[in-house]
């Protein structure tokens, strides 16, 4: 799982979402998909202006956390397979 710690990051800050839509001309309502962690998919240029914005890194935003189960298997030759029903990637 993707956790996004912009929520996080903008109150250690004493920040807004309307701030940093103004620091980095990014629309509010992406700024808002990001904070509340509704963003399906992140812009890297958006992460790069917001990296720049709040003088971060970008681990300080992202994180991965493992799933309890994995929806990816190893097969005998070493290749990668989707679990059945389980992959969220289309394709």
């Amino acid at each position: 799982m993707i956790k996004i710690l912009l929520s996080k990051k903008l109150g250690e800050l004493r920040l807004t979402q309307a701030d940093l839509a103004r620091a980095t001309g990014i629309r509010p309502n992406t700024i808002n998909e990001l904070y509340h962690e509704l963003a399906e998919r992140v812009n890297l240029e958006h992460l790069d202006l917001i990296c720049e914005a709040l003088d971060c890194e970008l681990d300080e935003l992202i994180v991965r956390i493992p799933n309890r189960e994995s929806n990816i298997t190893h097969t005998r030759r070493g290749n990668l397979k989707a679990v059945q029903g389980k992959s969220r990637c289309n394709g």
